[in-house]
């Protein structure tokens, strides 16, 4: 089971995922996590509950980057605390060059 947990500070939340990051998650994603994180200035997504990400989970993530920057192109996003297995998929898919211009993501 996916859950997540939002902790708020001013204009910045931070996000908290536990669970698999794939196609489960997809509902949750666009319905309440996009939703919830407009219009903050900071964004902090903290993969260290996730041990596993597929095709679907990348696409989701890449989706909920694109509607942050959408929505507020000057929003700071950082990807944190991902887990070996998941940081495998991000290097073999070089997430890291494909963001590099929208966020900070911590591969170590």
């Amino acid at each position: 089971m996916f859950t997540y947990k939002l902790d708020k500070i001013d204009q910045s939340v931070s996000v908290q995922f536990n669970g698999d990051f794939d196609i489960e998650v997809s509902e949750l994603i666009e319905d309440e996590i996009i939703p919830a994180l407009m219009n903050f200035a900071c964004v902090e997504l903290d993969f260290d509950g996730v041990p596993f990400v597929d095709s679907t989970g990348i696409g989701l993530l890449l989706n909920l980057i694109d509607s942050l920057k959408n929505n507020q192109e000057d929003v700071q996003i950082k990807i944190k605390k991902i887990q070996p297995m998941v940081r495998e998929v991000f290097e073999i898919l070089q997430l890291d060059e494909i963001l590099r211009e929208k966020v900070y993501l911590s591969l170590n």
